[in-house]
């Protein structure tokens, strides 16, 4: 009978581990940050999080100083925008920010999307149940 109920609680313990992992969220990450540490932070657990729950909704949007992080030639993480931009974690970039710093779309990384502008595309992620994250120290 014991070895029935301690069976049971592993199996119990599993099931539910398992449940809890392939919740799908919707999560929308904040950057707007000019350090490298925060771009490579935010690319992290956005890969983290696209890889921890399949079948979820993951974007990073880039905005204000943050807009090196997604440069052909100026981003320290460019492998990591392009590999995640083409896989199932969205990287989008401000065009009101890329207007200011006189940014071309040719000028970004293969796979970053430009949304006319990141606080509405923030703003309606969260409208629609989105999470939020933002992300720097």
């Amino acid at each position: 009978m014991k070895r029935f109920t301690l069976l049971s609680v592993l199996l119990a313990g599993f099931a539910i581990g398992l449940q809890a992992q392939s919740n799908q969220y919707k999560v929308v990450f904040d950057i707007t940050s000019k350090d490298s540490s925060d771009h490579k932070a935010v690319l992290r657990h956005a890969a983290g999080m696209a890889d921890s729950y399949k079948g979820s909704d993951v974007e990073v949007v880039v905005y204000g100083g943050a807009i090196t992080m997604v440069l052909k030639d100026k981003s320290i993480a460019a492998s990591d925008v392009e590999k995640l931009a083409t896989s199932n974690v969205k990287i989008k970039v401000c065009a009101v920010t890329m207007k200011r710093y006189n940014i071309d779309k040719s000028m970004l990384i293969p796979g970053v999307e430009v949304v006319p502008d990141a606080i509405v595309e923030i703003i309606t992620k969260q409208g629609a149940g989105w999470g939020y994250i933002k992300e720097a120290h």
